[in-house]
């Protein structure tokens, strides 16, 4: 059974727009999937799917005349005379994907849907071949609303925190709880016990290592760059010290930021920000690390029930828009301000203190929305639940 993503319903508005539709981000998200599903929408038969990890397909469009592509397309079965859509799933196995895109879409109006490794993007010949004629889209692990339709539990959640009854709450729970600790890895949620997820996550996780850093990275110092995604899994939410790390990691500044770079455009960690309003007593320029999945960081790294879960609400945030956070040099802070606009707390367990004190940050700020995120059950006002967002 392939499963609905909520991201199909923005792809949607563009499918018969005549830019190529592109689908980025990290391994195992569920992108070929999500292609499969696409195409299982579109009721034109005259639509052509090829994977490129499989070497048979590539030579259907190595050649360096387009021409004898199209007489290979044709041979697979597109019509050109006929509205034609072509599915392509791992275009960074070929490199003259980008040209071969732009020609087909330009002389015989194919409308593409392809999917691939972010590094692919890095190197930037998709975006220099391609402009103006692609839309791109991020897919993440799953939101936890996806999380529950995966596991057959399609639940309405309440849109308001005090409509949340004990009796809701306690049905929730479990599920929120399997969700933060494995994360959302579509090939981990489907997992039945625990042993199966936890082999999943390693799997996922070497296989990153081996096809994003080994395979594609070219990185002179591939045990360095390995040891800086254990860290950043053990570090989940600190403030991102580059002088301190390349001291410990013992790589010059310029090389960890190459790696950093790395891991950030490949989906595997993201850095936030600092929210300054220009004061002296502001931390402006240290970012905080995250990571793109809580499973991974919580299986690999044995992170404590806070981090985690602070872990996870960036996590589903992210999908929201811009994330920055604040803290003072004294220590006040806000773990996460969305969109410059609305202030967010994470606690386990928040105290009545807990959201005065967030009020009194986010005023100064002049953030007039402010919430604070519980784990566990709560009838404070001024707060939401993790599950919500």
């Amino acid at each position: 059974m392939i499963y609905k993503r909520l991201i199909y319903d923005d792809i949607k508005k563009f499918i018969k727009s005549p830019e190529a539709i592109v689908i980025t981000g990290m391994r195992r998200t569920g992108k070929t999937t999500l292609l499969q599903y696409i195409s299982d929408q579109i009721k034109s038969k005259n639509k052509l799917f090829l994977d490129m990890e499989n070497p048979l397909n590539r030579k259907y469009v190595e050649d360096e005349n387009y021409e004898s592509i199209k007489t290979s397309f044709e041979f697979l079965g597109i019509d050109f005379n006929k509205k034609p859509y072509i599915f392509i799933d791992e275009i960074q196995f070929v490199n003259n994907i980008p040209s071969l895109v732009k020609y087909f879409i330009d002389h015989y109006q194919v409308k593409f849907f392809l999917t691939g490794s972010v590094n692919f993007y890095l190197k930037n010949l998709f975006t220099e071949s391609l402009s103006g004629r692609k839309f791109i889209f991020e897919l993440f692990p799953l939101t936890f609303i996806e999380f529950l339709n995966f596991k057959g539990n399609p639940i309405q959640l309440p849109d308001r925190p005090d409509n949340i009854s004990k009796a809701i709450f306690s049905a929730v729970s479990p599920l929120y709880d399997e969700y933060i600790s494995f994360g959302g890895f579509p090939g981990v949620v489907l997992k039945t016990n625990v042993e199966e997820k936890k082999k999943a996550l390693e799997d996922i996780f070497t296989s990153f290592f081996q096809l994003e850093v080994m395979q594609l990275g070219h990185f002179r110092r591939n045990d360095v760059i390995r040891d800086l995604m254990l860290l950043f899994m053990q570090r989940t939410g600190s403030r991102l010290d580059i002088q301190k790390l390349s001291k410990e990691l013992k790589v010059s500044r310029p090389t960890l930021n190459e790696y950093i770079s790395f891991l950030e455009g490949t989906y595997f960690i993201k850095t936030i920000r600092p929210f300054s309003k220009g004061k002296s007593a502001e931390i402006k320029k240290m970012p905080k690390v995250y990571l793109c999945d809580t499973g991974i960081a919580n299986h690999l790294a044995g992170l404590d029930m806070g981090h985690i879960f602070e872990n996870s609400i960036f996590a589903n945030l992210r999908l929201k828009g811009e994330l920055n956070y604040y803290q003072r040099k004294s220590g006040a802070e806000i773990d996460f301000i969305l969109n410059k606009e609305i202030a967010y707390e994470v606690k386990l367990s928040p105290y009545q203190s807990d959201c005065n004190r967030l009020a009194n940050v986010a005023n100064d700020l002049n953030l007039n929305q402010f919430k604070v995120v519980s784990k566990n059950y709560t009838d404070l006002k001024d707060s939401i639940y993790g599950f919500m967002l």
